[in-house]
């Protein structure tokens, strides 16, 4: 039990990702904060999942974006647990598109939740593991990036920003035992890419060396180690997991 009597808050955890990293880190022991911000129906199968396996787990409904509800929302965490041992940064949304194509409202709502998100979260969060002297953040980038991809610039931007945004909170909470780390994933199996033709999932896998998708519970393995006491000592890191698309 990894994380044992820890407080963990998991954003955009009613699906995908964020959903199976609330599930492994309830199996390690730590009490999940279960965020989402309008699929409710989602976030309460995460919610019974967990339960379900015997884990402890709460639903907080905010908007990453909004900065008076993400306030709002981890002051109410606070009140009930005290403390808030471990942050992953996990919601996120893309508007995928060639540049010529994209509108200024899809600009505008990928930087919101991505990068914005992001900050706001951590901002508040951080307060209170500044206070306790400890604590682990996680922050959920991507291998586009690292490496860009062609039809989404917006969405690369804001994952290339958070990887830049983690280095820079490492070095500032480092004096107060707070680690601070992204994960990169590749090509990972969620609805997001299930969704995609049969045809483009194959020519997506023959590119990867490992030659298919990562699985959500792949990286959720990585973040509950990001998360540990194991993880003492890293912080500032970017932490591939793409089968090898980049290197």
């Amino acid at each position: 039990m990894r994380l044992s009597g820890k407080t963990a808050l998991v954003t955009g955890a009613s699906r995908g990702i964020g959903r199976a990293i609330a599930l492994r880190f309830a199996a390690e022991g730590a009490f999940v904060v279960v965020n989402y911000a309008g699929n409710e129906a989602a976030a309460g199968e995460t919610l019974a999942a967990i339960a379900s396996s015997g884990g402890n787990a709460v639903l907080s409904r905010f908007d990453v974006g909004d900065a008076a509800q993400v306030d709002e929302a981890v002051k109410a965490i606070v009140a009930q647990r005290s403390r808030i041992d471990i942050l992953v940064n996990n919601a996120g949304i893309t508007r995928d598109n060639l540049l010529m194509r994209l509108t200024e409202d899809d600009f505008d709502a990928v930087v919101r939740t991505n990068l914005k998100g992001t900050f706001l979260v951590t901002k508040v969060v951080s307060r209170q593991m500044i206070r306790q002297r400890c604590g682990r953040i996680v922050n959920m980038s991507s291998v586009v990036g690292e490496m860009g991809n062609a039809g989404q610039s917006v969405y690369a931007a804001t994952k290339a920003g958070i990887l830049g945004f983690t280095k820079a909170m490492a070095r500032e909470l480092a004096s107060r035992a707070i680690t601070v780390n992204a994960i990169a994933p590749g090509f990972i199996s969620t609805d997001m890419t299930q969704s995609l033709p049969e045809a483009t999932r194959k020519e997506f896998a023959e590119r990867i060396p490992l030659g298919r998708f990562g699985a959500p519970e792949e990286v959720a393995e990585l973040a509950v180690f990001l998360a540990s006491d194991a993880a003492a000592y890293v912080t500032g890191q970017v932490v591939g997991i793409n089968g090898g698309m980049y290197m």
